[in-house]
């Protein structure tokens, strides 16, 4: 019997360092202890339990908007619904205007340094000088009794005169008013923009009101202090609002307009009412309507009435300089109106795309969660970061004076209305804190926008999603890197903490952990399961792998509970051959194998389970930029590219064909963080073949993994992760033989994610209209 020799090295069997998670753990350990007890309320499936309770609020609101003085006047009636098991004696409630309060936390904590030089917008930040805040004016019962009541910053707890049993409800009524904040000299998430050369100003207005803290099942009183980066976490209820302002304000809300016969002309509710039925936006009141308007202003006001059910929370955008248009969204028998309010300085780019972008967000939201429940969806324009609240959201994205923009402008506008839409999904319906795991509503949230993206226009430039755009912050300083699962207001990073990586670790499971078919249908059991609920971490952790029948202990601990880095290293290559006695890998002779050719796998599956994107069926979205080729050269790009160097090292080696060949890769995790290996092999042929190892790999905990695989013909190259499917950190150890590989290094990756979208002087369609004169 012929013996045939093999030089083969045996990975480690010990549990090295480098596998174990930062608790000391195995990184396939069961998540048992990190994870709340499963009860009536929460089940270990993760769905809600057969005892599930929130509580509800339900406001009848009054407002007054005093434009000379940038102030807003309210009083507001609340009915508050103690559903739970537990008798409640007292109630909290938010009060985030008082983040603008000469005395507040968010001023005291924040740090300064003084320069050479400084300017005065910095030195106002160094002295409280803005007057903001709740000034209560009356915090009464429903027979106009005073309430004791105690003001503790950012919040307020009320007294009840006698305990809050469960089953029952309790009224009360606070008075109040406030200075609104100049947006553009403090920013914040609403405020106003104000427009010095037509003395106009462009009011969005939110957390205006004192609004209802959670009481929950898991922690009680949610009511963590708002100190600027944690957002908002409330009840669900059905709100009555009245809102006055000057009479030639046009006025976009949260909820259903009752009244258009006392604030629309008869013009508009007739163009409102085609809107309905129409395939494309109906502008409502025109630039010219709006623009005649800037030039006045109103002595007298009207009163907006709005009703809106079942919602966590109420806006509204108002000024007379603002353009409305709208078109129906069919749901079913349901239509759901998708509008759009914006000065003229968002044209021509609101009018071409912000509402048909609303339209598109609404389909494809809810073809991956469940249909939009609510009768409108809005997006206004504002001049700076986007903001969002049920069925209405304030979006950037201005055009230059002479109509031009940039194709950074321009994606940065479509991708900021999708957001800020997506968010009425997560955390508006899905209603999670916000305040505590800011990734549960911004994580999600952004990987449905990227799926959005995608179907919006074949290689859309997102910015996030791709495993490969997250690189750069897993290898950070690791001082400013905390875990997924950190309270949003002790995250360094929280674009790339909060957004950024949760986003692309979804993409991941859904690509190359789970598969599209499983991760799509837990992701949506998820969805229905926690729709108008308040759902926790452990309630999505639970129904993904509950839904889908995968095991993802190992990857929630790695992606969400630390923050270690993928690395894998492909530390060689053994090859043997039935007929060769001993043999090595010296034979084996490098050649060119470019991971630049390879687009990612969301875009090669994308072309098949895509059909058409909205771009390709709608022409009118096509714009300047649908044709301008970012990556020509012209005379005036050409001092800024660099030549490329081509290389070439095609040679064939020399070995024997027709018998079997043996190859032995030894793959070392050096980053910690576990991750399916994907190999491509390249043949001497020419052919290639991928292979997909799951993470289970590195289930015993080893550092070092061996795996033999037998082929019909030789292997001329082996590259790992070629499709750059795992966000490792480090390419230059992905390939055998060394430097067969021309992958991307870190700056052409810096490159490609900024391709198209670096703002220069003078935009892409200025620099077009200059070379035409």
């Amino acid at each position: 019997m012929k013996k045939y020799i093999f030089s083969l090295v045996v990975g480690s069997v010990a549990i090295s360092a480098a596998a174990q998670t930062e608790e000391g753990k195995n990184k396939f350990a069961q998540m048992h202890t990190e994870l709340p007890t499963p009860n009536v309320y929460r089940t270990a499936s993760g769905a809600p339990g057969p005892q599930y309770w929130q509580q509800q609020a339900d406001y009848n609101i009054s407002i007054r908007l005093d434009e000379d003085n940038h102030t807003v006047y309210g009083e507001e009636t609340v009915t508050y619904f103690n559903n739970s098991p537990d008798v409640l004696t007292y109630i909290w409630l938010q009060l985030d205007q008082n983040m603008r309060a000469k005395d507040s936390d968010t001023f005291k904590i924040s740090q300064s340094t003084l320069g050479d030089s400084i300017s005065q917008r910095q030195m106002d930040r160094l002295t409280p000088w803005f007057d903001g805040g709740f000034k209560l004016e009356m915090v009464q019962d429903n027979k106009g009794n005073d309430l004791p009541h105690t003001v503790v910053k950012t919040m307020m707890r009320i007294d009840l005169p006698k305990p809050l049993v469960p089953n029952s409800a309790y009224t009360f009524r606070i008075k109040w008013h406030y200075l609104i904040n100049n947006r553009g000299l403090m920013g914040g998430r609403s405020g106003y923009e104000f427009f010095e050369k037509e003395n106009n100003a462009l009011y969005t207005i939110a957390q205006f009101y004192p609004r209802m803290a959670v009481y929950s099942d898991d922690q009680g009183w949610k009511h963590k202090q708002f100190l600027g980066s944690g957002e908002f976490t409330l009840p669900f209820g059905n709100y009555d609002v009245r809102i006055t302002v000057p009479a030639d304000h046009m006025l976009g809300a949260t909820g259903e307009l009752q009244n258009p016969r006392e604030v629309l002309s008869d013009k508009e509710i007739e163009r409102y009412n085609k809107a309905r039925t129409a395939d494309k936006p109906v502008i409502i009141r025109t630039q010219q309507e709006a623009e005649d308007l800037e030039k006045g202003r109103a002595t007298s006001t009207k009163t907006w009435h709005f009703k809106a059910n079942n919602v966590r929370d109420f806006a509204f955008a108002t000024s007379r300089k603002l353009i409305w248009d709208a078109m129906g969204v069919k749901f079913g028998d349901r239509t759901v109106m998708a509008m759009s309010y914006y000065p003229k300085e968002g044209n021509p780019l609101w009018e071409q795309y912000s509402t048909k972008v609303v339209a598109h967000t609404l389909r494809v939201y809810s073809k991956y969660t469940f249909d939009y429940p609510y009768p409108a969806a809005i997006s206004v324009n504002t001049s700076n970061i986007g903001m969002e609240y049920p069925m209405i959201c304030f979006n950037g994205g201005r055009c230059e004076p002479d109509g031009t923009y940039s194709k950074r402008t321009k994606y940065g506008m479509i991708g900021v209305i999708m957001h800020e839409v997506g968010h009425n999904y997560f955390p508006m319906i899905v209603n999670s804190d916000e305040r505590q795991w800011t990734w549960m509503d911004e994580g999600l949230n952004t990987f449905v926008q990227y799926l959005t993206e995608q179907e919006f226009e074949r290689d859309y430039p997102s910015r996030r999603g791709e495993p490969r755009n997250i690189v750069d912050y897993m290898t950070g300083d690791p001082a400013k890197l905390e875990p997924i699962m950190t309270n949003s207001e002790s995250i360094h990073q929280l674009g790339s903490n909060a957004y950024s990586k949760p986003t692309t670790a979804l993409n991941i499971l859904r690509e190359t952990v789970m598969g599209r078919e499983l991760f799509d249908f837990a992701f949506k059991t998820y969805a229905n399961r926690w729709k108008f609920k308040h759902p926790e971490p452990a309630d999505f952790f639970r129904t993904m792998e509950d839904a889908s029948g995968v095991d993802l202990d190992w990857f929630w601990r790695g992606w969400f509970y630390s923050t270690q880095k993928v690395d894998l290293s492909l530390d060689y290559v053994k090859w043997a051959q039935m007929s060769t006695p001993v043999a090595g890998s010296s034979r084996m002779e490098a050649t060119e194998n470019d991971a630049r050719e390879h687009p990612s796998i969301t875009k090669i599956r994308n072309e098949k389970s895509i059909a058409i994107t909205l771009l390709e069926a709608d022409t009118t979205l096509r714009d300047f930029y649908s044709t301008y080729d970012a990556k020509k050269v012209t005379q005036t790009d050409e001092q800024d590219v660099a030549k490329e160097i081509e290389s070439t090292g095609d040679t064939t080696a020399d070995t024997t064909h027709g018998d079997k060949q043996f190859y032995e890769l030894g793959i070392s995790n050096v980053g910690g963080l576990p991750m399916p290996v994907i190999l491509e092999f390249t043949y001497e042929d020419g052919s290639t073949e991928i292979h997909h190892i799951p993470a289970e790999i590195w289930k015993m905990g080893d550092a070092t993994v061996t795996k033999v695989f037998i082929t019909d013909k030789p292997i001329r190259s082996v590259v790992m992760d070629p499709y750059l499917q795992i966000a490792d950190v480090d390419l230059s150890n992905n390939t055998w033989p060394a430097g067969a590989d021309s992958a991307p290094t870190r700056i052409q990756l810096y490159k490609d994610r900024r391709d198209g979208r670096a703002s220069s002087r003078q935009n892409e369609m200025q620099k077009s209209r200059r070379g035409q004169e």
